[in-house]
């Protein structure tokens, strides 16, 4: 009696062991018990509170065309016969920001700062045919815009670059006063000729420019 016994819970034992096997899915090649499941999900990214709607967009868009493009077309027409259209647009590759971005979070963690803002200033292309820096001017007169990051300093937000020294340094003490002075005693000196006097050896801009700016050859709007 005691033989048949055993044997039945043998017997029911492998059934049980039989039907948990069956239940198991099959094994993926190279895995093992101890893995675990990956359920990590990625997380959405909520839109930015700067975005607006494209109706927005395009009344943004009529207003500068109503109240600015017919002075700019008046004011060049002026200064030159050849006929000029304002530009309406800047344009970076987006692999450009990116690389952008990416720089300046180095430059700041090396010199132990943190990127407040970015602060995108307008500009106006010199009627010549290459920048101070001998990079050709593609398109001389258009309006453009730079870029520049910014920190806090007591509360308020500056530009800044990068010393030779490592540290971060603000624009305006290198630029602002000098610019100033050169104005009131320099009078007939360009702005090409002593800006980059502003700057030491070995200091680093962190300004983006020479984006690409025209009229848009397919409009959006």
């Amino acid at each position: 009696m005691k033989n048949n016994s055993k044997a039945i819970i043998a017997f029911l034992g492998s059934i049980l062991l039989l039907l948990g096997s069956c239940q198991q899915g099959p094994k993926k090649e190279g895995s093992t018990e101890s893995e675990t499941p990956n359920t990590t999900q990625e997380t959405n990214v909520e839109p930015p509170s700067g975005i607006i709607s494209l109706a927005e967009s395009k009344s943004l868009y009529d207003n500068y065309t109503r109240h600015r493009l017919d002075l700019i077309k008046q004011y060049e027409a002026e200064r030159s016969e050849v006929e000029f259209i304002p530009a309406r647009f800047t344009s970076f590759p987006y692999a450009e920001i990116k690389q952008y971005m990416s720089y300046l979070e180095q430059e700041a963690k090396a010199a132990n700062v943190t990127i407040s803002s970015l602060r995108i200033y307008y500009a106006n292309y010199p009627d010549k045919p290459d920048f101070p820096d001998g990079k050709k001017v593609v398109h001389p007169r258009q309006n453009s815009i730079f870029i520049v990051p910014t920190m806090k300093v007591d509360g308020e937000e500056y530009g800044f670059y990068i010393g030779a020294d490592g540290n971060a340094k603000l624009i305006k003490d290198a630029v602002g006063a000098k610019e100033m002075g050169s104005k009131l005693n320099q009078r007939e000196q360009s702005y090409a000729s002593f800006a980059p006097s502003f700057f030491q050896d070995g200091d680093t801009s962190l300004n983006l420019n020479h984006g690409s700016s025209g009229p848009p050859p397919n409009t959006d709007f």
